[in-house]
């Protein structure tokens, strides 16, 4: 039987972690680098229960590096995830709200796969602002899975990215490509991703160890996700457990080894003490794959699994390590969501440009030694809409695993409550409310709701004041809009934080061969908060080659800001009569994936669908969208007639009979046309549109019933005539 010494070491061999050669000692630090900000370190497992970790109760599995940055480091003992599942946990870590407020509230289970927009500024967008280099590897978790739009991790703020894109690929942990950057890139045959993405981290690491600039690695690992897989499961071969439950304490056991190597290898490079290292999970255990969370007491003394929004579905890990900054053996029971980790991290690097309007507070007083000065929530709150049933959280729930529940923690107070379905908007008095008092009731087995009236309906009231429907969020940062049409960039710098931002300048850097020129002002004394900065620029492009443009804004208080832009030349107007899916696009804007040419099937790649089809007829041309879309075509003025049929087509219609749309045709900016609600049992409408004289075509599809998820739409036969 293998020693738990030889487990350890084999675990760290099978990802690639090898001991690294001893480097020679580091020289001391100079003023300069002690003062400067540090690197940062963010590692989030994936499905890590409150009790898996030996600092935190864990008798079975072994995690020694763990509970060696604990013992060295702080535990929180009251820290959350910001949701029960996944994607929405992720979403407001990244962006610091909550989910009555973030753009993803819940799985792909609940119906579409849910996306980041341009104006979700996540904690990397803010680093970068600062200087920071920025990396990502591992779990993404947001669609689609492409590699230019808003949603992709290179756009909102990750200078590197290697791992997976969309939720359900990142189940996979033998697949046959992983993404790098904006491309998918295949891996060899048999390769365990845990370890080539562990392996491109510690790279990431070594390459800006250096400098000049501090850097963010943020390590995301599918670890312990189910299913278990893995290639060995080590110490716990000769266990009496199923094999899932063996795999998945190996797993765990894996997680804690690539955590170790993170460490030694930013020990091996003399960086550790400018180093801050927190370490967290997305949310409570699961119990996927026949794993057993209640045999190594996943919950710890907590109630519910993943997926319930009580405590244990909800207390996650957080240990934070920095040696020199953070004293040995710390706790700290401050309840801290994961949408603090925002404001914490600009914060610890000195005063990067954090939005305003976020949910999160800065946990950083807490790591400096300093936690009376740290500001506390007035209340914290949940989102679970969750489709995706497994028995335990059921039980939990007492049969209502399905049902919309909100949750929310005030001092000592835990409530939560569940709607009679899923619609959050019934009244107060429809719901189930439970109230539980923590400070004597941790594992929440009284509902004390009856005896407290009063605080029911003060709790009621801030659950119902947590929630918006759209949250607006304010301008931050740069943007640049192209618009090909009047060949012009417009660049806005916005001030979306609290301070005032002085001496701002705007550049245009463009390629070889092209002229950028501005006709409004392009620099500003000071952008006090909620202020901005528009300048438009003219642009001559000397051919119709798209072009990558990287405007730039930059303060004389450190902080720099780009806005990589596609700038795509307006292509040549048809020629001949033609439908639209053989011609080329000015812009495609989809909801759902790419823009499919003459299929229709509403989840994968163009080209690989079944054809378009309305009421058994099927057409061979057209367009597969899912709103909210909108693909703009130039027709320079040279078309007499538009023609089409849109609607809900037969495929996406044996999905699901709940998809409603609207399809909208402009023609310049003017509104040609506005259908009905278009559904799979009304069919499609047919358009004929005199578009004489239109340069720009725009076609357009809005969800008609706030609910997307089954929102696929063609156009089918869309013609145009040429004069």
């Amino acid at each position: 039987m293998p020693s738990r010494r030889h487990f350890l070491a084999g675990s760290a061999a099978a990802v690639g972690l090898a001991a690294l050669p001893q480097l020679p000692a580091p020289a001391a630090a100079s003023a300069a680098e002690a003062a400067a900000p540090p690197h940062l370190v963010v590692i989030l497992a994936d499905d890590l229960g409150y009790g898996d970790l030996g600092a935190y109760g864990q008798k079975l599995i072994t995690t020694p590096h763990l509970d060696r940055l604990a013992a060295e480091g702080l535990r929180f003992t009251d820290a959350y995830s910001a949701a029960a599942v996944c994607a929405p946990s992720r979403a407001a870590l990244l962006t610091g709200l909550h989910t009555g407020h973030a753009a993803v509230r819940a799985n792909p289970s609940s119906g579409g796969q849910g996306s980041l927009g341009a104006g979700d500024t996540t904690f990397a967008e803010v680093l970068r602002a600062r200087g920071y280099r920025t990396g990502l590897f591992g779990k993404w978790g947001f669609g689609p899975e492409a590699g230019d739009q808003p949603s992709h991790p290179g756009a909102r703020g990750f200078d590197e990215f290697y791992g997976y894109i969309d939720h359900t690929h990142a189940h996979e942990y033998y697949p046959t490509y992983l993404w790098h950057d904006d491309a998918k890139e295949t891996v060899p045959t048999g390769t365990f991703a845990p370890t080539a993405i562990a392996e491109r981290a510690l790279g990431f690491i070594d390459a800006h160890a250096a400098g000049p600039d501090p850097f963010l690695l943020f390590l995301a690992p599918n670890l312990p996700h189910a299913p278990s897989d893995i290639p060995d499961v080590g110490a716990y071969a000769s266990q009496s457990w199923t094999q899932a439950n063996k795999a998945h304490a190996a797993q765990i056991s894996l997680l804690d080894a690539q955590v170790g190597a993170v460490v030694d290898r930013l020990k091996a490079h003399g960086i550790a003490e400018r180093t801050v290292v927190l370490v967290a999970s997305d949310n409570g255990p699961h119990e996927e794959g026949g794993v057993n969370p209640d045999l190594f007491d996943a919950n710890g003394p907590l109630r519910g699994y993943k997926r319930n929004l009580y405590e244990g579905g909800v207390r996650v890990p957080l240990i934070a390590w920095a040696p020199g900054r953070i004293a040995a053996g710390t706790t700290s029971a401050r309840p801290t969501p994961l949408y603090d980790v925002l404001p914490t991290l600009a914060e610890l690097a000195g005063g990067a440009p954090a939005p305003s309007d976020i949910d999160g507070l800065s946990a950083a007083p807490v790591l400096n030694g300093a936690p009376a000065l740290a500001p506390i929530h007035n209340h914290l709150y949940w989102y679970r809409d969750e489709q995706g049933v497994t028995s335990r959280a059921n039980t939990a729930d007492g049969g209502r695993a399905k049902q919309v529940a909100e949750a929310i923690r005030k001092d000592q107070w835990k409530a939560v409550r569940f709607a009679p379905a899923r619609d959050r908007t019934v009244a107060d008095s429809k719901w189930e409310f439970e109230l539980y008092n923590l400070t004597t009731d941790l594992a929440e087995k009284n509902d004390v709701a009856a005896k407290n009236p009063s605080v029911v309906s003060s709790l009621t009231a801030l659950l119902r004041a947590s929630w918006s429907d759209t949250y607006v969020r304010r301008p931050w940062g740069l943007t640049a809009v192209v618009d090909a049409s009047a060949a012009t960039v417009t660049t806005t710098v916005s001030n979306g934080t609290t301070r005032p931002w002085p001496d701002v300048r705007v550049t245009l850097p463009v390629p070889s061969g092209w002229t950028a020129t501005a006709t409004t002002a392009t620099t500003a004394p000071s952008l006090a908060p909620g202020e901005s900065l528009t300048t438009t620029w003219k642009v001559t492009p000397p051919s119709t080659a798209p072009a990558l443009i990287v405007p730039q804004a930059t303060t004389s208080s450190s902080l720099r800001f780009t806005a990589p832009t596609r700038y795509t030349p307006l292509p040549a107007p048809p020629a001949q009569d033609s439908y639209l899916s053989d011609l080329p696009w000015v812009s495609a804007a989809n909801g759902w994936g790419p823009v499919e040419l003459d299929r229709s099937n509403g989840k994968q790649a163009a080209g690989d669908g079944t054809p378009i089809a309305f009421g058994g007829v099927t057409y061979a041309k057209g367009l597969g969208v899912h709103a909210p879309s909108e693909i703009v075509y130039h027709l320079g003025g040279r078309a007499s007639r538009f023609t089409a049929l849109v609607g809900i087509d037969d495929f996406s219609t044996k999905q699901s009979s709940v998809g409603a749309t609207r399809a909208i045709v402009r023609g310049d900016g003017r509104t040609l046309l506005t259908t009905a609600t278009l559904t799979g049992a009304g069919g499609p409408t047919a358009i004929d549109l005199d578009v004489t004289g239109v340069r720009l075509l725009h076609l357009v599809v809005e969800d008609a019933n706030a609910r997307s998820s089954f929102d696929h739409t063609s156009w089918a036969r869309a013609h145009v005539t040429v004069v």
